[in-house]
């Protein structure tokens, strides 16, 4: 079975994007090879906002698939095919992507008649929509795909379009502009006049409409329908009622003219395709024509002097950011340092407070892992700013070496070696005060007492050892033994801080002597890094100064020879334009790619 005449042209078309460096046009024309050899019929509707596109989409399958209303204006495009049960799911994909056909990532299933109000509430996540139906009018490969408002970026993926316009009013100019670009993108286009159950004039409104087509040259047939009607007869089953209400005009086209001539649908859009790219081709080839036929040197001259000026200014500078490098360097050193000795010292002055009250005796082992905890997140804390201030360093200094260059900065900055900075920290000796220590205490400070009262009330003739000495005795051991309780536990709670002390004094030693090493890595690995590419810049300068005196006198017979050839590929390019218009003698083309395909 030999091949459509239009693959070929779309195959050459592709060769020729590719051989001139378009891989933008080459993976356009490649899907759009791909959905042509589909069996799948795109019809794209589209038009200005509140003309009815959801409705008309809803009445032609007779289900309310696209949101109206509330949630009516769509802000994703639906994507209606045919489905054995209906299903429904929202595309999601970061990326903004700028045709209909998004990749089948992140689809997510919900029901079918909220899928589109969802998908118009999530625009900034949701790239389309996709509705499955098991209708008749589907299941013979036609797709609709409702956009939003006035959208053209889809059209050169359609395969048909219907442009959407009530007929409470005719054609605005916008709306006469918008079907111009669309003829261009999609030469298969319908204009649909909505509403005309609500306008009792709307025969005169279509003849208007259909002589301003005329008159903008523009081939596009207009068919007047009413969802309204075409809803209710669907509802009776009234087929007068649908013929009254348009759509059967409106089915019967979309079967005999789009379902029952694909070949010549696909000529036509091949033809306005390749139309675009080819003239896109023969444009940039024109201006670099245009380009090569002029002189050359002049500018190969500019940029010989201009190297020889870089030169110069490449040597002040190197002194410059070298001197810049050594200043930040050493205040962010100061910087860390105050900042290391300033934590660790609110750290000492919290163990002081806690050992105040605490006692060491019970408290230390969730001291310590508070201790080590704190020290850890200063080291942490401490590292952090280093490493984001020579990063911060890094980039000011990229911009003194290579303003808006790229590749100088170093791919990560990183800290030397890690070593345990935090170390042990041991308990001190603490003084038990045990049973035996406190009888000891207790009978040395009750022997006072009691031989102090005791010679006192011999002098009232009592014995020594009598109940007020014994008395005595009881209170001064009492109170010897309280004290000492005391005493021990102030020393214990020296013996703790002094410990917390010593403990975080190694801590800054290590930590900071680390901290240090880890600064002046840094600091030579941007001094060699930068020092590198200045080296490297001025060597290429240099080289490149070299090579543009070499070139200056042959430039001219170059240019000469890359015109020949440019000459050429416009021949080439004009030859294969005529087979393009070929495809479709009396459609429309674009001959330059609206902003949002080149985009």
């Amino acid at each position: 079975m030999m091949a459509a005449p239009w693959i070929d042209v779309l195959d050459e078309t592709i060769r020729a994007c590719a051989a001139h460096d378009r891989p933008d046009l080459v993976q356009w024309l490649h899907g759009r090879r791909s959905q042509l050899l589909d069996s799948t019929l795109r019809v794209l509707v589209f038009g200005e906002s509140g003309q009815g596109k959801s409705e008309l989409i809803n009445a032609l399958v007779n289900a309310p698939v696209c949101a109206v209303g509330g949630d009516g204006t769509t802000t994703v495009p639906a994507f209606v095919r045919h489905a054995e049960s209906p299903a429904a799911a929202l595309v999601t994909d970061e990326r903004k992507l700028a045709t209909i056909e998004a990749p089948r990532s992140g689809r997510t299933a919900v029901p079918v008649e909220s899928a589109t109000a969802q998908a118009n509430r999530s625009a900034g996540t949701v790239v389309r929509t996709e509705i499955g139906l098991p209708r008749a009018l589907l299941a013979t490969g036609l797709a609709l795909i409702d956009t939003p408002a006035a959208a053209v970026r889809e059209l050169p993926q359609a395969d048909a379009a219907l442009m959407v316009s009530d007929a409470t009013r005719e054609l605005s100019a916008g709306e006469l502009n918008l079907l111009a670009s669309a003829v261009r993108l999609c030469p298969t286009v319908v204009v649909v006049l909505t509403k005309i159950d609500l306008v009792p004039g709307w025969r005169r409104v279509a003849e208007r409409n259909r002589a301003k087509l005329v008159r903008g040259g523009l081939p596009a047939t207009l068919i007047p329908v009413s969802a309204t009607l075409r809803l209710a007869a669907a509802r009776t089953g009234d087929s007068s009622l649908n013929e009254e209400s348009g759509f059967g005009e409106l089915v019967r086209f979309l079967h005999r003219d789009l379902l029952g001539k694909a070949d010549v649908l696909a000529g036509r859009s091949v033809s306005a395709a390749t139309g675009v790219a080819v003239d896109q081709l023969i444009s940039s080839v024109r201006a670099e024509y245009g380009a090569a036929a002029k002189d050359g040197t002049e500018e190969l001259t500019k940029r010989w002097r201009a190297a020889g000026r870089r030169l110069e200014e490449l040597q002040r500078e190197s002194a410059r950011w070298q001197t810049l490098l050594g200043d930040e360097v050493a205040d962010l050193m100061s910087d860390v340092e105050f900042d290391l000795r300033d934590r660790t010292r609110r750290i000492l002055r919290e163990a002081d407070e806690y050992f105040e009250e605490a006692d060491p005796a019970k408290t230390w082992p969730e001291f310590e892992d508070w201790l080590r905890e704190n020290l850890t997140s200063v080291a942490e804390a401490n590292s952090g700013w280093l490493l984001d201030r020579f990063d911060w360093i890094a980039r000011k200094l990229a911009r003194e070496v290579a303003p808006g260059g790229n590749g100088v900065l170093p791919d990560s900055i990183s800290r030397a070696g890690r070593d345990d900075h935090i170390g042990t920290l041991r308990m001190p000796n603490v003084e038990r005060f045990g049973i035996g220590q406190k009888l000891f205490v207790g009978m040395r400070g009750s022997y006072s007492g009691l031989l102090m009262f005791g010679l006192a009330t011999t002098l009232a003739g009592m014995p020594l050892i009598n109940p007020i000495s014994i008395g005595a005795g009881a209170a001064f051991g009492a109170k010897s033994v309280f004290e000492e309780r005391g005493n021990r536990l102030k020393r214990r709670q020296a013996a703790a801080r002094s410990a917390a002390h010593r403990y975080v004094d190694d801590f800054f030693l290590r930590y900071g002597k680390h901290s240090k090493d880890t600064s002046r890595l840094i600091h030579r690995a941007l001094r060699d890094r930068f020092a590198g590419y200045a080296q490297e810049l001025r060597a290429e300068i240099t080289e490149s100064a070299k090579e543009i005196k070499e070139v200056i006198d042959a430039e001219t017979a170059r240019r000469t020879a890359r015109a020949h050839e440019l000459k050429r590929g416009m021949d080439e390019l004009a030859a294969l334009r005529t087979r393009v218009r070929a495809l479709d003698p009396g459609g429309g083309r674009a001959t330059t790619a609206p902003r949002e395909l080149t985009a």
